[in-house]
């Protein structure tokens, strides 16, 4: 891949005001693979607590602690220590062997080794009783978190009358329970006097309804960098990787068309290989009639549908847009060539309205005509390398860091794309947002791995909604994968490598277990 790396001042430039739940949880994923550990957060986020509560009570004030088995109550489990001189007492909803995190059952443990008044609490009447006798002067609210969805069940609905009732001062950690931090919606939630929120606010904090839940609200840093936001990692993966539903059918987790090859046939089928190792159920390959056998020959899991000749022509428009109707997503342009007749006719395929969600690569670019029309029913990524920006019919990128992630984002926003720029460090951006992707190695110039990527992208986007999440999702997956089989491989390896090493990327994810090279 052509040299690229973004530097570190750059990626801190852009900032974001607010960040939802989900895109918290993505950057809690990425900061524990990139070395930033939960417990540590953990600790700066009970700090932060403390903090704020020594700003508005004397030392020897009374405090009750209502935590959850999440992480929110280890948050509130790890301010207990910081409150120092404070009363402190610590009820857990539930019970201590079913605390859901490490960090949490660790700051647990510390609490009891040290003599904390600690109660476990499991039904809602006990909980019923508790309001006649307890009287603090301060509650922390640590219950739900922002994991938060639906109807509050008990005994946590009983908690959070408990809270509500005390009279006691409420300070909610990170948002109030049972409020929906996305939405600010709830069936029934914590009336906070103080929320502590952490890193950036949430957007259903900041919503008029919710106002009387959340009260005075404080954003504390608990020590992430500003450029741990722009690193693709293992959260953006989940973020749209979908489970499969064991009623599902067949297509029902992807249908990718794929249009490629004529002058190059090992490219078509190295992205549906890697579609459909990345989760697709249906890959077509529509190729020309000449190497269409070739094609097929590669696996038997690949269906190849032959096109007229024996490149792209005009006259397979019509062909590929029927098939595209029976598609989710059209991934265009690796091994086409850039005859001129084939320009047009990827150009025709691009632009038609049956073509809701596309992946163009390679020589597929030449037939995209910028800016791309306004449509909302249209969302098209692309995956140049820096080399190839002149097919577009504009300039190559800047090779530093700093200029380079602004030349995406502009061009991403002027031409309405979102754009995958493949380089030693990856640059996505949908003209809003931006991401870097750190993984891959030099192994990876080998011939057919950004036709993989754009394989991998395909299948993700079959399943998902956002083009910008996909996109860093398949660079983070493609180039972990390539790490992958550059450690068994070295410089050897090869295209088909970096296809079968997917399921295991795909699998260490999932079970939360994937490490840093």
């Amino acid at each position: 891949m052509p040299a690229g790396r973004v530097s570190m001042k750059s990626m801190n430039k852009i900032s974001m005001d607010v960040i939802t739940s989900a895109e918290m949880a993505a950057l809690d994923a990425n900061c524990e693979f990139f070395g930033l550990a939960p417990l540590q957060l953990m600790e700066n986020a009970g700090a932060s607590i403390a903090s704020e509560l020594k700003k508005r009570f004397s030392e020897d004030a009374e405090v009750v602690i209502i935590a959850g088995k999440g992480n929110n109550g280890g948050d509130a489990l790890a301010a207990a220590r910081h409150l120092r001189n404070a009363n402190v007492r610590v009820i857990l909803v539930g019970r201590s062997k079913d605390l859901r995190t490490e960090a949490s059952r660790r700051n647990w443990r510390i609490l009891s080794e040290c003599g904390y008044r600690m109660d476990e609490i499991t039904d809602s009447s006990t909980l019923k009783a508790l309001k006649e006798t307890l009287k603090p002067d301060v509650i922390i609210d640590a219950l739900l978190g922002t994991g938060v969805r639906g109807r509050i069940r008990e005994p946590e609905s009983s908690a959070i009358d408990l809270i509500n009732e005390s009279g006691a001062f409420v300070l909610a950690v990170d948002v109030p329970s049972g409020l929906n931090p996305d939405t600010g919606e709830c069936d029934k939630a914590v009336h906070a006097d103080l929320t502590v929120t952490f890193h950036r606010a949430k957007p259903g904090l900041l919503k008029n309804e919710s106002k009387s839940y959340v009260g005075e609200l404080v954003v504390a840093d608990i020590g992430i960098p500003p450029g741990m936001e722009r690193l693709a990692g293992p959260g953006d993966v989940r973020l749209v990787l979908r489970r499969r539903e064991k009623s599902s059918h067949k297509g029902d987790n992807g249908r990718i068309l794929i249009v490629g090859g004529g002058p190059f046939a090992g490219a078509p089928a190295l992205s549906a290989l890697a579609s459909l190792r990345t989760g697709a159920d249906w890959v077509t390959i529509a190729t020309p009639r000449n190497v269409a056998p070739i094609i097929a020959s590669v696996s038997p899991n690949l269906i190849v549908q032959p096109l007229s000749g024996s490149i792209l022509t005009e006259d397979d428009v019509s062909p590929v847009l029927n098939l595209m109707r029976m598609h989710d997503v059209l991934v265009i342009g690796m091994g086409l060539g850039a005859a001129e007749e084939t320009k047009r006719a990827v150009k025709s395929i691009i632009e038609d309205e049956a073509v809701k969600k596309a992946v163009v690569d390679a020589d597929g670019l030449y037939g995209l005509d910028l800016p791309l029309k306004a449509s909302k029913s249209k969302q098209v990524i692309i995956t140049p390398h820096a080399g190839e920006f002149s097919k577009m019919g504009t300039q190559n990128p800047p090779a530093d860091g700093e200029e380079r992630l602004e030349f995406i984002r502009e061009f991403s926003l002027r031409n309405r794309v979102v754009t995958l720029l493949k380089a030693a460090h990856d640059v996505i951006s949908d003209g809003k947002r931006i991401k870097v992707n750190v993984t891959g190695n030099a192994g990876m110039t080998v011939g057919g791995t950004g036709d993989v990527l754009s394989g991998i992208t395909g299948a993700l986007f079959a399943t998902s909604g956002d083009a910008f999440e996909v996109a860093t999702a398949a660079a983070f997956i493609s180039g972990s994968a390539g790490d992958a089989a550059f450690r068994d491989k070295g410089l050897s390896l090869l295209a088909t490598d970096v296809v079968e090493a997917i399921p295991a990327i795909l699998s260490a994810i999932e079970l939360k277990s994937l490490k840093r090279v």
